[in-house]
């Protein structure tokens, strides 16, 4: 069963992809500055002008940073924990293998000369590269991969984690319970993705529901919540650009794509550029100047938007009263809470959260990962007709076998108290 669910997911995660991968086109590098609307949306040059990350050590856990001029140079060591990468964590791996790489260049791009190039939002600080696989089988478990370059991470000085992935289930192992504590104790700020709907992430799955984890939600351009390329729940902590975003992948090729994979290096960027600007600070309280400053939409904190838009100008020169615990939630205390059984839930395979990116040409209004009109009607609704179609069939099979079934007396005298307890949702 195990093995038919994973088959099914990688089924959908590839049904996914035919639909949104378009024709490339050459695009000039000059143009890729101006398509990142983000560093003046929010603030980003501004910020600049006090900090530009310089500093600062960020681990990427990903699937590995490929070697492209835009990021070379800001790649300072790296590691693989899936037993099929390089040493060196730069060689791409999992079903995605470009998808490290886009998020590098999105946090820490350096460009390539002039006005050339991905500038990330953080284009001074330094990256670690710790590739994991997703979506492919290997020998050590994914859960594993994740707890292992996390405390990897840790003990290579990197002050900021970024988890552009999801775990597709509220819970997580015990095994990452270590793992971000260890990190919490010595004083890194974790960021995460919230996920996407249109990858059928409907809220947010682990790292993102663990107490104490900056959890970024997505914006459209127009700086509302987007629909496709984000989720929802209460854990969320700010929202950032994840649609009509550009990256660079491996070899220096140019995309246009959308996630909320892309939010959370953006976000993991104006930590970077927070720590550089107030070493003082421990991360409880850089996390706290990113929320404190955002820009609230409606009632806060809200499970579309968190605190609130980000402003990266307001991070790093705002004056905010300090605090004396992560705003965010404590994992401690949620482990004396809630770890008293064992959980019996299997885990679901991993995916990345963000739909597979694609190139585009450069002048194209259509947004990567929304469906045509032409592939709507040819994929769409056959595809909704034969959904409808085996709900139906089952539906009657269960009518027929309740029907069926022999009546059997209850039997009172025993106890139906057996299951394990698990720890409630976060």
């Amino acid at each position: 069963m195990r093995r038919l669910r994973r088959g099914l997911i990688l089924l959908a995660t590839f049904a996914v992809t035919m639909m949104t991968v378009l024709q490339a086109v050459p695009a000039r590098a000059d143009y890729i500055r101006d398509m990142e609307y983000w560093l003046s949306d929010y603030n980003f040059y501004q910020a600049w002008d006090i900090t530009r990350g310089e500093g600062v050590l960020v681990s990427v856990i990903d699937s590995g940073i490929g070697y492209a001029p835009d990021i070379n140079d800001a790649v300072v060591g790296g590691a693989d924990f899936s037993g099929i990468g390089s040493p060196d964590g730069r060689t791409p791996v999992g079903a995605s293998p470009d998808h490290g790489t886009l998020v590098a260049s999105v946090l820490a791009g350096r460009g390539t000369g002039g006005n050339n190039g991905i500038l990330g939002t953080a284009p001074a600080a330094q990256l670690l590269s710790a590739s994991v696989a997703f979506g492919v089988d290997t020998a050590i478990p994914s859960d594993e991969q994740i707890a292992n370059a996390i405390k990897w991470s840790v003990d290579q000085g990197a002050k900021v984690i970024n988890m552009s992935l999801t775990r597709n289930s509220l819970e997580w192992p015990k095994s990452w319970d270590e793992a971000f504590l260890y990190a919490f104790e010595h004083d890194v700020v974790i960021v995460a993705a919230a996920g996407n709907r249109g990858s059928g992430t409907n809220e947010v799955g682990a790292p993102a529901t663990i107490p104490g984890v900056l959890t970024v939600a997505g914006l459209d351009v127009n700086g509302e919540a987007s629909y496709d390329a984000s989720s929802q729940g209460i854990t969320i902590a700010v929202s950032a650009p994840s649609e009509a975003l550009v990256g660079v992948a491996p070899g220096g090729q140019y995309m246009k794509w959308s996630g909320s994979s892309g939010a959370a290096p953006i976000v993991s960027g104006l930590v970077a550029l927070v720590r550089a600007s107030h070493p003082e600070l421990d991360a409880n309280n850089v996390i706290q100047r990113v929320i404190a400053t955002a820009t609230p939409v409606g009632e806060v904190p809200s499970p579309i938007y968190g605190y609130g838009k980000i402003n990266a100008y307001a991070a790093v020169t705002a004056e905010v009263a300090p605090v004396k615990a992560n705003p965010l939630g404590d994992l401690t205390e949620w482990i004396k809470l809630y770890r008293r059984g064992s959980s019996t839930s299997t885990p679901i395979p991993w995916d990345t959260s963000t739909a597979t990116p694609a190139p585009l040409p450069f002048d194209s209004g259509n947004i990567a990962g929304l469906p045509t009109l032409y592939q709507l009607t040819t994929v769409g609704v056959p595809l909704l007709f034969f959904a409808g179609f085996g709900t139906i069939v089952v539906i009657g099979y269960i009518g027929v076998t309740r029907r069926l079934r022999p009546v059997v007396p209850r039997d009172h005298s025993r106890h139906e108290t057996d299951e394990t307890p698990q720890p409630p949702n976060v």
